[in-house]
């Protein structure tokens, strides 16, 4: 069947035709494709169309698809089984290599998810500290717990409100919404509730809002204020980390975190999370100490195999984060000059393997100048991109992933197919 066929039959059974919901093509507009098989940097949907890949399920494919060391990692381990809800040996070997890897960590607890991880570390903070309050920035996604699906009030001082039918007002009133890249909208959260912060959590680089990087100075004075008013740091890696670098946001800015989440790419593209910190505060949780968090698929073997064999390969090959921040830039360049030469408003973004390029001419420094874009714009160009076999994801406000598994060549016929989209876009 077409593509457009099983969207019609899955929006009979799943919400939206989706299990996700950008998956749905709403913001772009159209029928998504429905994948069916990938390999490297390309991937293939049911009409038989190839497209090169910038997606990479959302980041865990920074080697590329079906790379042959992670299929057969995880192939060996479902010939022993699929799930035990049982210890195993190689859990005990992943939460050693991101130790190894990760500054500022002495212990891990896998989990099966980003939001899981999250919801975990903020528990962690709260059972730690004693308190209930939590700061996030606004455009920075923390995964669909209830206490994080929370948007601005009428002002950075007021406190979160609901962002999601569902979500209770008393699941949402401790967490407070500052800007990101704005330490006085921090501190101000901190003076006007003192002494009941438990952390500050945010994007190490805020890549949920397209790709924004901190400025100079601005993770440096979240580790200021939250030690100065007796709060933890956590630092949610699940797209930075082991992307930026073998250790993540805390080794590449230099900026030390007191709780870590990862996701995503510790399982090499299967279901897995993990949260992780300092001795102290992770022998508070159960068994050890009082604060409860369980799961039975938690360090399943076939995922702690696949992403095992992935981050050894990254460990032996540390130069490949040069070339993909190289190719990257690369992308990221022939962005800028495209619009330009288009006279299209266009601000690019790119930190080491992601970019963005937003259809505006103002800066992008948070939220609110991603806001500041021309969806118009991008609608168009997502579609000229996809008509020219070049697969993005489908929102303005999400990354471009470059994988080791690019090639010159082929990020340079991305650049092509982005000056041809462009053109058009600037003659409609």
């Amino acid at each position: 069947m077409s593509s457009e066929a099983w969207f019609a039959r899955a929006q009979r059974v799943l919400p939206g035709g989706v299990n996700s919901p950008v998956r749905a093509f709403r913001a772009v507009g159209g029928t998504p494709p429905f994948l069916v098989r990938g390999e490297g940097c390309r991937v293939w949907d049911e009409d038989g169309r190839e497209y090169l890949d910038f997606v990479g399920s959302w980041g865990p494919m920074i080697l590329g698809h079906s790379h042959p060391a992670v299929l057969e990692a995880a192939a060996a381990a479902m010939r022993d089984g699929l799930s035990f809800g049982a210890p195993t040996a190689r859990e005990v070997e992943m939460a050693e290599l991101l130790i190894e890897s990760v500054p500022n960590i002495d212990m891990v607890r896998m989990v099966n998810s980003g939001t899981e991880a999250v919801m975990s570390a903020v528990r962690v903070a709260r059972g730690a500290t004693g308190r209930e309050k939590l700061i996030k920035c606004s455009g920075c996604y923390h995964g669909h717990s209830d206490a994080m699906l929370v948007g601005a009030g009428s002002g950075a001082l007021t406190q979160g409100v609901p962002d999601s039918a569902g979500v209770t007002a008393g699941a949402a009133q401790d967490t407070l919404l500052a800007e990101y890249n704005d330490l006085a909208s921090v501190s101000a959260l901190f003076d006007a509730n003192p002494g009941q912060v438990a952390a500050v959590i945010v994007e190490p680089v805020a890549a949920n809002m397209g790709v924004v990087l901190p400025e100079a100075g601005f993770l440096e004075g979240l580790r200021r204020l939250c030690d100065s008013n007796g709060a933890l740091l956590i630092f949610d890696e699940v797209i930075t980390g082991f992307r930026l670098g073998l250790g993540g946001a805390q080794e590449f800015f230099g900026v030390r975190a007191d709780l870590v989440t990862f996701g995503k790419i510790i399982g090499g593209g299967m279901p897995v999370g993990a949260y992780a910190g300092r001795r102290d505060l992770m022998e508070q949780v159960a068994p050890c100490g009082p604060i409860y968090q369980a799961g039975t698929l938690s360090g399943n073997p076939v995922a702690m195999a696949a992403g095992l064999a992935q981050l050894r390969i990254l460990r032996q090959h540390p130069e490949y984060y040069a070339q993909i921040a190289e190719n990257a830039a690369l992308m990221a360049d022939s962005l800028r000059s495209s619009a330009k030469r288009y006279g299209i408003p266009m601000w690019v973004n790119q930190c080491g393997a992601l970019l963005c390029g937003y259809f505006t001419g103002s800066p992008v420094r948070s939220f609110a100048g991603a806001k500041t874009s021309d969806l118009d714009c991008f609608r168009a160009y997502f579609h000229e991109m996809l008509s020219r076999g070049i697969y993005l994801a489908p929102s303005q406000y999400e990354a471009v992933f470059v994988s080791v598994s690019h090639s010159r060549g082929e990020i340079e016929a991305a650049c092509a197919a982005a000056d041809e989209s462009l053109a058009a876009v600037a003659a409609r």
